[in-house]
């Protein structure tokens, strides 16, 4: 099994002079025995992953229908083609819903187990290399679904038609269409609320992890906080490799790590009390935009949109002018 993590100790990086050999192993990380019972349960989500992904990629929503409903609002006919192609699509907005709660459910178990103990983050990510992999698979999941979620405006319009519309048909009574009926008004409303938010998957992360910091006690938050802005900078330092793409297999690690790099970063502002943007932050914000900014143009445009819309801090008082200047 390739290491996840070889680093060269401080010692060893001062008597060579060199910047040390880092290099997260996102290809072939495996998990040891003492990882097992964590990565079993956190890879039966993860194993659903991509199908939700294709499923969101391919939702083309009932624009026409709705609009052809809405127009002619006096014609049945066109009242019901417009219920009826949005009923389905509502059962897959809720399936992407419930996927992102089983997503929240998992997410503390990870993190206790790369966040407990008297070990530093380098001694996680040596230790435990393929529950490092996942933790970035999930965030590399966040901000896909979140980046297709924000440029689909049909999943917006399907839903709030769908409420619209169910009510005025229990208000008629329509007993007969409620076999038709893909939620209940509770989960109507919880799922409401999901998807009013640009990235409703990034905010079930965020508010699991400071729900995670919050109630374990006996984890001081810095080991939470300590791990993010390790493992971003780590995935920088790769990065900004160039050597980096002859380690990989496959270009798609490439982008893999720059959106981790990324998640990590925005989860990381969202928990920290100051953020990643302030000018004591333990990540190299400067740094990390500069890679981004090297990629080629258009290529990192979700990314950098990620940053400046996603993150709780940018715009504090606290983050340096300069800063600000580069997400301009």
């Amino acid at each position: 099994m390739g290491n996840l993590l070889r680093l060269l100790t401080r010692e060893d990086q001062d008597s060579s002079g060199g910047k040390g050999d880092i290099f997260l192993d996102f290809e072939n990380a495996s998990p040891t025995e003492p990882e097992r019972r964590v990565y079993d349960v956190v890879k039966s989500v993860l194993d659903e992953a991509q199908r939700i992904l294709q499923e969101l990629r391919s939702y083309q929503g009932a624009n026409e229908e709705i609009r052809q409903a809405i127009s002619n609002a006096f014609d049945e006919q066109l009242q019901e083609l417009a219920w009826k192609a949005v009923v389905p699509l509502v059962g897959k907005l809720k399936m992407f819903y419930e996927y992102g709660l089983e997503v929240e459910s998992v997410l503390p178990q990870l993190l206790h187990a790369l966040c407990s103990g008297p070990e530093t983050p380098l001694e996680h990510l040596e230790r435990q290399q393929a529950l490092a992999k996942q933790f970035a698979e999930i965030l590399d999941f966040t901000l896909t679904f979140d980046d297709l979620k924000m440029t689909n405006p049909a999943i917006q319009n399907d839903f709030s038609y769908y409420r619209r519309t169910l009510s005025r048909r229990k208000m008629a009574n329509a007993d007969d269409d409620n076999e038709g009926i893909q939620v209940s008004n509770e989960m109507a409303n919880r799922m409401s609320l999901f998807y009013a938010y640009p990235t409703p998957i990034l905010k079930i992360l965020s508010d699991a992890t400071s729900k995670f910091v919050t109630e374990n006690k006996s984890i001081p938050i810095e080991n939470t906080t300590n791990f993010l802005s390790v493992l971003a900078n780590l995935c920088r330092t790769m990065l900004e490799d160039p050597e980096f793409p002859s380690k990989i297999a496959n270009q798609e690690t490439y982008l893999f790590c720059l959106r981790v790099m990324v998640g990590l970063i925005i989860l990381y502002d969202h928990v920290h009390p100051i953020g990643a943007f302030a000018k004591n932050s333990t990540i190299d914000i400067k740094a990390t935009i500069k890679v981004l900014k090297d990629q080629q143009q258009g290529s990192v445009d979700g990314l950098l949109n990620a940053l400046r819309y996603s993150t709780k801090h940018l715009n504090d008082d606290t983050t340096p002018k300069n800063i600000k200047a580069l997400l301009v």
